[in-house]
This record gives C-alpha cells, sequence and structure tokens, in this order.
C-alpha cells in the first residue's frame, strides 16, 4: 500500500514539474514577443538609417560601426575587423550548453532601380535592393532579446554579421580567419528576405536553391555569330528538363501560392534550364559565348558539360567548336537535414504549426554564400515573407520598386529568437 501511494506521489511530482516546465517556457516566450513589440520602433528606425546609407560588397565601414556599437551597448563583447568589416558579437549566457551563431550579412548592391520608400538611398547608384539592412536590423534586433532574456540562455551566442555576400567572398573569407576557425560552434542560422507573404517562414533540408553554373563555350572565327545563336537555341532546348507547360526561370511565381514553392505540387522541384540570353565576346582567334544554367539535380550535375558536347558533336558546326568549361561554380545553400526537422518542429510547438512552413522546390537565379558556414557548422537558412500585396509591398530581390514590409521584422526577432534560447538548453548536438 505504501509503495502505491509512493508511485502516486511520484507520478503527480513528475506532472507537475513537467507542467511548471512548460509554462515556464511559455512564459518565456511570452516576454519575447512582448519584448519584441516594445523594441520594434527603434529597430524599424535602425533599418530605415541602414536603407538610406547602404555600402556595396567591401566598403561596408559605416554599417559595421553601427553594429558595432549597437552590440557594445548590449554588453556584449564584440570582434571588429574580421574578413574585412565582418563584425561578431559574443552574448555569455549560462556555463552549460552550445555554442549557436545566427548570420546575418550587411552589404547593398549597385542599382538605380526606383526605389518608392520616403527613406530612400541618399548613395547614388547603391541601394539596398536585396533586403540586407532588414537582415542586419533582425540580428541586432534578437541580440537585443537575448540580452534583455539573458536568464534563459545556456552556452554561448554568436551574432555573425558578414560583410560581401553579394560577391561570394565575405562567407568564405570569415570562416577562414583565425578567430572564427577558433570558435567550434555546434549550429549556426541565418535567414533572407523574399518574396513571400509577409509572416510566412519557409526551409527545407538539403538544397534550399538551385545550383547555379555559368558555363563557357569558344568556337572558332569561321562560325557565324548568326549560327551561335542558332546552336545555342538548340542545346538549350535539347538540355532543358522542365514540366509541362511550365516556368521555373520566372522567379516571381517562386511565391505563388498556387504553384510556388510552398505547395506540394510546385513547378521548381525538378528542372534543368539555360538562359535564354548569352554573352558573346571575341578574340582575334576565337569567339566565347557564355551562360548560365540552373539544375536543381546535384547528381546531374557533373553530366552536363559532356552531354552538352554531344549535342554540339552531332550537328554540322563540330568543327568549329573547340571547347566548354565552367567559369563559375558557386555552392548552393544547404540545410543540414536532422537540424532543419528539430528547429521547424521547435518552432511550430512554440508558435503553431504553420509557423515554419515546408518548401518544396528550389529557387533559380538566387543563392547565398551562407553555405560556407554550413560546411563548417550544421545549419539552417530560412526564407522570411517580406511581401504585402495588399499595401502594393513586393519584396522581389533585385527587382524594380523592391520593398519590404517592416512587421516582417517583428516576425524574424521575436521567432528565431525563441529558437535559439530553445536550441541553447537542448543539450543534443
Amino acid at each position: 500500500m505504501k509503495f502505491l501511494r509512493f508511485l502516486l506521489l511520484f507520478s503527480i511530482a513528475c506532472i507537475a514539474i513537467t507542467s511548471c516546465q512548460k509554462n515556464e517556457q511559455q512564459t518565456v516566450h511570452e516576454k519575447i514577443g512582448k519584448d519584441t513589440t516594445s523594441i520594434l520602433d527603434s529597430l524599424i528606425i535602425i533599418r530605415r538609417d541602414l536603407h538610406q546609407y547602404p555600402e556595396v560588397a567591401g566598403n561596408e565601414k559605416r554599417t559595421s560601426q553601427i553594429i558595432a556599437n549597437y552590440l557594445t551597448a548590449l554588453g556584449l563583447e564584440v570582434k571588429t575587423g574580421i574578413a574585412g568589416y565582418g563584425v561578431i558579437g559574443i552574448l555569455e549566457g549560462n556555463p552549460t550548453g552550445k555554442k549557436i551563431a545566427w548570420r546575418a550579412d550587411m552589404d547593398a548592391i549597385p542599382s538605380n532601380f526606383k526605389d518608392p520608400v520616403s527613406f530612400k538611398s541618399l548613395n547614388k547608384g547603391i541601394q539596398h535592393g536585396c533586403g540586407h539592412d532588414a537582415h542586419v536590423t533582425i540580428g541586432l534586433g534578437i541580440a537585443k532579446i537575448l540580452s534583455m532574456n539573458i536568464d534563459s540562455v545556456d552556452g554561448t551566442i554568436y551574432f555573425i554579421f558578414q560583410p560581401e555576400e553579394e560577391t561570394f567572398k565575405g562567407a568564405k573569407n570569415m570562416v577562414n580567419s583565425d578567430f572564427f576557425s577558433e570558435l567550434e560552434l555546434d549550429e549556426v542560422y541565418g535567414l533572407h528576405i523574399t518574396a513571400l507573404p509577409v509572416g510566412v517562414i519557409a526551409t527545407k533540408p538539403n538544397e534550399v536553391f538551385a545550383y547555379q553554373k555559368r558555363i563557357q563555350f569558344n568556337f572558332d572565327k569561321e562560325l557565324k555569330e548568326e549560327n551561335i545563336s542558332e546552336l545555342y537555341s538548340k542545346i538549350r532546348t535539347k538540355i532543358s528538363r522542365v514540366k509541362e507547360k511550365t516556368s521555373p526561370w520566372k522567379t516571381d511565381l517562386a511565391f505563388d501560392p498556387a504553384i510556388g514553392i510552398t505547395n506540394p505540387k510546385t513547378i521548381f522541384n525538378d528542372y534543368l534550364f539555360m538562359e535564354e540570353n548569352f554573352i558573346l565576346d571575341s578574340t582575334e582567334t576565337e569567339y566565347q559565348l557564355k551562360s548560365f544554367l540552373y539544375e536543381t539535380n546535384n547528381s546531374n550535375v557533373n553530366n552536363l558539360l559532356p552531354e552538352i558536347e554531344n549535342i554540339i558533336n552531332s550537328t554540322t558546326y563540330r568543327e568549329n567548336y573547340k571547347t566548354s568549361f565552367y567559369i563559375q561554380e558557386n555552392p548552393t545553400v544547404l540545410n543540414d537535414k536532422n537540424l532543419t526537422q528539430a528547429a521547424t518542429s521547435t518552432l511550430n510547438l512554440i508558435y503553431g504549426d504553420q509557423t515554419v512552413q515546408k518548401d518544396y522546390g528550389q529557387i533559380p537565379y538566387f543563392n547565398d554564400d551562407f553555405y560556407y558556414f554550413q560546411q563548417k557548422t550544421p545549419g539552417v537558412y530560412f526564407l522570411l515573407g517580406g511581401s504585402n500585396n495588399d499595401k502594393g509591398i513586393i519584396a522581389m530581390n533585385h527587382a524594380p520598386n523592391f520593398q519590404v514590409d517592416e512587421k516582417s521584422i517583428k516576425t524574424g526577432v521575436q521567432v528565431f529568437s525563441s529558437l535559439i534560447i530553445e536550441r541553447s538548453q537542448n543539450s543534443q548536438k
């Protein structure tokens, strides 16, 4: 009888402890929501300032100073001058825990596109037309929220503000820096503003974008330019692999709920195509045709050049053909499968089942050098919606009239602050 009473009391105690833990966790995330709301206006001021004073890759001096000053004011240890203008803020939580990094890129793009906002760029020919001003702001916001909730943070959190993403140099240079090589991170996270609706977060395991290759064909000068154009058209037609009556090269469709990346029937999950346009350079002895191709299937990438060569050799122009080779082969973002599942489950448990939607496709044209961090550390890259059709705001990166609904800043700060806190408390690696 005493034993049964003991079991009953023990069970009640376990239930009570579990309930308290759940309530404590929920209280933390409720506080994160309130804290995010309380700092949102100040974050928007920062974002708009960054938008007005954009700096291209390798010239992010002012941006890095703003970041360093903000992190220093929070009491973080701050490292500057990493791989150029890179900044890393270090937040120390409770002694036992993981080493987790949040990465934000900071550079702008050369652009003269129309910028419809009232706080448009004051630096002629330079714009934040890819959303990196919002990325920096979200990163600073997460640092602020975690500082405000430091008792709930275990381990060490590194806030990595990376220069030169647009040139695909910054991440690789930071990863190869002496300081970074000593960090031995357990996990790394990052995001990118996209044309998904504001409030939507999406991700997937493995490749997020298509493999992008820039290819060059060399022909002798006996071949006429119109013949080269004809041959290129034939190569494009024969090598293409797209679903019937679909156009995966139209990137705006990637965010269409009916056929875009968040739909299981997306048209962006199995394709190969070459761009319609190409560049034709000429030397004294040869023509050089240059173009991009996009392939979702990594196992097929190594077969593409031989396949193209076979197509050329089957034509009457084979005698004029010299060689073909890749002149640019950037890697693509590659999410860790297990960590993607864990992060998605964590956020859906906290904020609801559809907080993180599944991405079923791979977007062409876009890419991110976040991959270089993932080479060293398991990482997850999220797509964050920044569009609001009702307001006429379309966050289509590198496009005219690019805008970001600033509600996405709140979403990014709140949701990913919660993720980092939960992952810092999770002992499983």
